[in-house]
């Protein structure tokens, strides 16, 4: 279909992306019983997507409202967590282009190595639009920040999704649109339910405990911090903690001082799984020295084995699940904690996981 557009005209169409394109509307999920007090149990259907039949229209992050004629053969997924959902979703043999830095993302070479040998569309940063289009997807699935490239490609009759899963809604509807779209509604389903069943298990486990405050250490450094409106937060509320930082009204990763974390005083202190410095780097800072965090050997590096849990990647309950273990382990043991994750991996990945990786 695409093979009748010269250099020329993808070369005036590459212009075209810097332009821009155009918005509409958006979409969201309820809560059940836990097995025991002890573990996380199996997950229960979800009314969720329905398998449909195509052509199906669905409403992406940017609220446009984007028809798919016939299920989708070949994918392009240009942001590594619609490519992690992607993996959960069964649809990795369809994968034809991914995100740069594919050998950065343990999970690809343990559920799908082959990934490894797709080539690059590049970044949201660096985008290669001309690469993306010359592998003829019939689906391309982007992150928000590169809306601008929407026109170009569907002037060349390819179909785009973005995508922008920042917080437990987001991530929902994220799932729903890519199973619909994708042929993978059941799958998508069984995501939900697990989601769902774990969020209300959690909920009911750690239903009256003490809350114990939580920093949580960002990427580049110890003095970055996740607020109220990010991913990470839900992370650490669901997981048993309150996040001191929680009044920082920041969409993204901000900036904090010495004095402001020395205020804060947490409990306990996460780094999260990619940071850019060590454990020890943070508990040897002398300037960290009187936090309770510190003196009490509070201060737990989230494994970085598989997924960066603090992000909404398929996994990312695992993430609070991790949390719940090293804050409330009386009610919810990491031995428990890793048998959940190897059953998560199992169902969803179809790979047996390493559990001495899983470490706090």
């Amino acid at each position: 279909m695409y093979k009748r557009f010269a250099a020329l005209a993808l070369s005036a169409l590459l212009a075209l992306s810097m332009i821009g394109c155009s918005a509409q509307s958006s979409s969201a999920a309820p809560a059940s019983e836990p097995s025991s007090a002890a573990s996380v149990s199996a997950p229960k259907s979800v009314s969720a997507p329905e398998q449909a039949a195509f052509p199906v229209t669905v409403t992406d992050a940017a609220g446009r409202e984007v028809t798919i004629e016939s299920e989708p053969e070949k994918l392009v997924s240009g942001y590594y967590i619609t490519t992690s959902m992607l993996i959960a979703l069964g649809q990795q043999d369809k994968l034809v282009g991914i995100e740069a830095k594919a050998d950065s993302r343990p999970i690809y070479a343990l559920a799908a190595p082959e990934l490894l040998e797709l080539p690059s569309v590049g970044t949201a940063k660096e985008f290669d639009l001309e690469g993306c289009a010359a592998l003829e997807p019939d689906l391309v699935v982007l992150p928000l920040k590169l809306k601008d490239t929407v026109a170009a490609l569907e002037e060349l009759e390819i179909p785009v999704l973005l995508a922008n899963p920042e917080d437990m809604d987001l991530l929902t509807e994220t799932i729903t649109m890519l199973g619909v779209a994708t042929g993978a509604a059941e799958q998508a389903d069984a995501l939900l339910a697990y989601n769902e069943q774990t969020e209300a298990d959690l909920t009911a486990l750690l239903d009256g405990a003490e809350r114990p405050t939580v920093y949580l250490a960002g990427n580049s450094s110890y003095l970055s911090t996740a607020g109220a409106k990010m991913y990470q937060n839900t992370l650490i509320e669901l997981g048993g903690g309150a996040n001191v930082a929680a009044e920082l009204e920041d969409d993204y990763w901000a900036e904090i001082s010495y004095e402001q974390l020395l205020a804060w005083n947490p409990d306990v202190i996460v780094i999260v799984p990619e940071a850019d410095y060590t454990k020890d780097d943070l508990m040897n800072d002398a300037q960290l020295a009187e936090l309770d965090a510190v003196k009490n050997g509070a201060v737990y590096a989230m494994p970085s084995s598989f997924e960066a849990w603090d992000s909404p990647v398929p996994s990312a309950m695992l993430g609070s699940r991790w949390v719940a273990a090293v804050l409330h382990e009386d009610v919810y043991s990491f031995e428990t904690f890793c048998d959940d994750a190897a059953a998560f991996y199992a169902e969803f990945y179809g790979v047996e996981i390493d559990t001495s990786l899983l470490t706090k």
